[in-house]
């Protein structure tokens, strides 16, 4: 997979930033041949993860960082978001629908994450941290037969 570009962002653990990174991703995203419902499904997964780290990661602490790590490669992009916070105790539990540990909130973030993109894997150790690592591929689009 050749790089074509990318790029690192770090910011303050607040909800105001959510829709910065997904509008930054898509920003960057859009240097390549995806369809606007593509672009969409990436904005969500990307909302999905960030505000994980900040609920879920950090417990809604603003002095805390949120990593993105985004790369263009000719087959796709690939984003990472990190954070060192409370880590997972239990993935698999975590990947189950309608499953958070936070009563409030609906439980769907992995799951749209999943759907969403081609490929999704999350990386967590208790009280370090975690990452969520996702692949969007790009359908080039074809303007017909080659003559």
């Amino acid at each position: 997979m050749r790089l074509i570009n990318q790029f690192r962002l770090q910011f303050k653990s607040t909800v105001d930033n959510v829709a910065f990174a997904r509008v930054a991703v898509a920003a960057f995203a859009s240097q390549q041949d995806y369809t606007l419902n593509d672009l969409e499904e990436i904005k969500v997964a990307v909302s999905e993860a960030v505000t994980n780290a900040i609920v879920h990661g950090y417990g809604g602490d603003e002095e805390q960082e949120v990593e993105l790590r985004v790369s263009l490669t000719e087959d796709g992009i690939e984003i990472s978001i990190s954070d060192t916070g409370r880590g997972i105790e239990d993935i698999n539990t975590a990947l189950q629908p309608a499953y958070s540990s936070d009563p409030e909130r609906m439980g769907l973030g992995f799951v749209f994450m999943q759907s969403f993109m081609d490929k999704f894997q999350v990386e967590s150790t208790p009280g370090e941290g975690t990452t969520v690592l996702l692949f969007k591929k790009v359908n080039y689009i074809s303007d017909g037969p080659e003559n």
